[in-house]
């Protein structure tokens, strides 16, 4: 249709707009929460997760999975070889190029691994009572020392299960961490690399909507797999991060499960973490004693940490020769059983 000139425009009706729209973000209230985000590095390291999450550190891991791996009945020396073998598939064999990039060998070794755990399914069979979620998202946020915290971003790859882990402390551990001193920073500031961001409203989330049968957190995994060393948290980075969102998992659950209200729980929640690339291991239990976080007195909650923890020493993905001789022959070398096991272990914590 061509436009006449001096002819009327035909009308046009106007626009429907919602009576309920929400106000421009402008108008909201806004608070400004220091966030730990996934990408966040914490230069501080695993004693400033331990100040924000009013944490008392334990080395080793607890002896609930120490008495997993010590117990011959479960028969873990039988998978000893099969988990060597998945290394070797991992980085040997899993691709045509003579020597794997860690963002490919990485995340096939913990498919890998977790394979070798779900053959015990067959033992038992809760442990078919079991989901991973990949790129799932938490969010939680807390008040610490007047300063208002918050855990939000992707969580790693969860493992939930439809029953909690047990408690690991007994009353009396949990009731003696009173006594515990937390390490300062000062004259830094414990909120230090902690980014404050804009925020309309206080979300405590798991993630997961109300009803989902795999409603508890059992583990969270870590991998760092950027092949370019610099991309990859240090491993006293990546224990703050496994610590920070082991708690944000924690604290959403036992929101959702007891209210917001700060109490020291009679039911902990526990979360275990693991974090690796690709050969060297980290291994976490958390339990969150108290929501009650404002002040450094009273109960704190427990984290046990088993750290640098080496799968294997070496792959050596082509042979090396001089001289015609073959000196160092391409495979694995170096296995560490100890640290299949302690994989293990945290993989069948709650239900042996």
């Amino acid at each position: 249709m061509e436009k006449v000139p001096g002819a009327s425009e035909p009308a046009s009706p106007p626009r429907w707009h919602s009576r309920f729209h929400s106000l421009p973000a402008k108008h909201k209230p806004c608070i400004k929460p220091s966030t730990m985000k996934s990408s966040a590095c914490s230069s501080a390291g695993l004693r400033q997760a331990q100040w924000l999450t009013k944490t008392k550190l334990v080395e080793g891991l607890p002896p609930a999975v120490q008495g997993i791996m010590d117990n011959p009945a479960l028969g873990l020396q039988e998978l000893e070889e099969r988990a060597k073998h998945m290394v070797s598939h991992a980085r040997l064999w899993d691709t045509a190029e003579a020597a794997p990039r860690r963002e490919r060998y990485c995340p096939v070794l913990f498919e890998n691994l977790i394979h070798i755990c779900r053959l015990m399914s067959g033992k038992y069979p809760s442990l078919s009572k079991r989901m991973l979620a990949r790129n799932c998202r938490v969010a939680a946020t807390w008040e610490r020392e007047s300063i208002l915290l918050q855990v939000r971003g992707l969580s790693g790859i969860l493992m939930n299960s439809m029953s909690p882990i047990p408690p690991v402390a007994s009353k009396e551990e949990i009731l003696a961490t009173k006594e515990h001193v937390l390490e300062t920073f000062y004259p830094i500031a414990p909120t230090i690399d902690l980014q404050e961001v804009n925020v309309y409203k206080e979300l405590n989330d798991t993630g997961f909507r109300d009803g989902y049968p795999y409603s508890h957190p059992h583990t969270l995994f870590f991998l760092e797999s950027a092949n370019v060393l610099t991309d990859r948290f240090r491993p006293e980075q990546l224990r703050a991060k496994m610590l920070m969102f082991a708690f944000g998992n924690a604290l959403a659950k036992a929101k959702a499960l007891h209210g917001n209200d700060p109490k020291v729980l009679e039911q902990p929640v526990v979360v275990q973490s693991i974090g690796t690339d690709g050969q060297l291991f980290q291994f976490m239990v958390f339990q969150l004693n108290t929501t009650d976080l404002v002040s450094n007195d009273g109960v704190k909650n427990l984290v046990w940490i088993d750290s640098d923890q080496n799968l294997y020493e070496r792959a050596q993905c082509v042979p090396e020769v001089k001289k015609g001789v073959v000196t160092k022959p391409a495979g694995i070398s170096g296995f560490q059983p100890d640290t299949f096991k302690k994989f293990l272990a945290l993989y069948l914590h709650g239900t042996v």
